[in-house]
């Protein structure tokens, strides 16, 4: 990755330009048997998407605090991404009523509703789909999304020393963020062409790095896994052969 990246869109561009066309994000959910694997090209599309739905059609500025209620899942993923892009702060599992924006999944619309501001919801079904009925007061994502433009372009600049993430009480700048993910890929011996699996929760900064931050910084890719519990004996070593794990996270 690029040294002079200042934030994590910074390294999701370095990554586009380095090699569009190898696996970045590769997902399993156990308890439905999806698997999706997201390029980095596709990846960054996704996101150039999410972009312009948060920039344009949800009105969000730079400094706007995102409740984002969502599990470890490869659109959770996209929606850390996008609010980098913006410059907005993805508070992971934040106080919805303290929040300008939420965007929820289907387990957690009810606590959603204490949002004033924009709501977005994500049925997090197969192939992206979408709700059967959408819930109200809720954008559908799935509906919206694919509409939205395949190139993003921010109308301010991100400044990297403003807020980005905030997880379990800790709150990270851009700068800060991508700093930490670099010294967390060092530690795990990750570099270009790594495979980290990793089954932790998206709900602590140990759980975004391995689940997303660290294999991007280190120009490597993750093996994101959500359900491993409803593996049958011997399923993980066999995922790991499959996938070509070079670290695990569990």
């Amino acid at each position: 990755m690029n040294a002079t990246d200042r934030t994590p869109a910074d390294l999701l561009r370095s990554a586009l330009a380095a090699d569009p066309s190898r696996p970045l994000v590769t997902f399993y959910d156990d308890a439905t048997g999806e698997r999706v694997e997201l390029s980095v090209a596709t990846f960054a599309n996704w996101v150039a998407k999410t972009a312009n739905l948060l920039q344009g059609d949800l009105a969000a500025e730079p400094g706007d605090r995102l409740a984002l209620l969502l599990p470890a899942h490869w659109q959770t993923a996209v929606w850390l991404l996008a609010c980098s892009s913006v410059g907005v702060l993805a508070d992971v599992g934040g106080d919805p009523a303290a929040a300008d924006l939420v965007v929820s999944g289907p387990d957690t619309l009810e606590e959603a509703r204490a949002c004033s501001g924009e709501r977005v919801a994500l049925a997090l079904r197969p192939l992206g789909g979408r709700f059967p009925q959408p819930p109200a007061g809720f954008t559908d994502y799935a509906v919206e999304v694919p509409a939205q433009g395949d190139r993003f372009a921010p109308y301010a600049p991100v400044d990297p020393a403003a807020p980005a993430l905030a997880v379990g009480g800790l709150e990270l700048t851009g700068a800060e963020l991508v700093e930490r993910a670099r010294t967390d890929a060092h530690q795990h011996g990750l570099g270009g062409g790594s495979r980290m699996l990793s089954g932790l929760p998206y709900d602590s900064w140990e759980g975004l790095s391995a689940g997303l931050f660290a294999p991007l910084a280190s120009g490597g890719s993750v093996v994101l896994c959500r359900h491993l519990d409803r593996l049958s004996g011997g399923g993980l070593d066999k995922r790991r052969e499959s996938e070509r794990v070079t670290v695990t996270a569990l």
